[in-house]
């Protein structure tokens, strides 16, 4: 039965034991990414590390919010299409700082988001070590809370998820992926 996980998640070794064991009876190959080449488990450690370092620089949020605050003030609700005297000049300045002032832009970034811009960036990993990465702590979720159909961005995206518990779960994916990655599995059959 699935397990309602608290704040303050630890994933232990016997999670990462289980993460393991549910990956050698999963269906498709964990380490190959979209471009059909394989990912070394240090590769997407690496990924996951630079993801958890973004995320305590640019900060964490549970969820993206594109709308507006109800509670902000109204005051430019002027459509500036609805002055036929503005000049084409005035009007695009006019919507530049109609969309300056109403679009707050927020650093802090979702668990999927920062996954991805990682990657993006290439310094850290690419698509194909995003992807991976993604797989691999859908595996650690589902380990943690006993549900085969868990996946890691809808628990980060859970109302009592913090900060902390990304990070957890990031290190913990970094964690694994060293110790069952497939470099590490080769070593440890020799």
């Amino acid at each position: 039965m699935p397990k309602t996980i608290t704040p303050g998640v630890v994933f232990a070794e016997a999670t990462l034991r289980a993460a393991q064991e549910l990956l050698i009876k999963s269906y498709a190959p964990m380490w190959t990414g979209p471009s059909g080449e394989e990912s070394s488990g240090e590769a997407v450690a690496r990924h996951l590390e630079a993801t958890v370092t973004l995320l305590d620089k640019d900060g964490w949020s549970r969820v993206h919010t594109y709308y507006r605050d109800q509670d902000q003030d109204k005051s430019s609700d002027a459509n500036p299409a609805d002055d036929e005297s503005m000049t084409i000049k005035q009007m695009v300045r006019a919507l530049l700082r109609l969309v300056n002032d109403d679009i707050d832009v927020d650093p802090r970034r979702t668990l999927s988001t920062a996954l991805r811009h990682v990657g993006e960036y290439g310094v850290h990993g690419d698509t194909d070590t995003a992807h991976v990465a993604g797989g691999v702590l859908d595996r650690l979720v589902q380990a943690l809370t006993g549900s085969a159909s868990a996946r890691a961005m809808p628990w980060s995206e859970r109302q009592h998820r913090t900060h902390a518990d990304i990070t957890a779960l990031l290190c913990a994916g970094a964690l694994f992926a060293r110790t069952y990655g497939p470099a590490a599995a080769t070593a440890r059959a020799a």
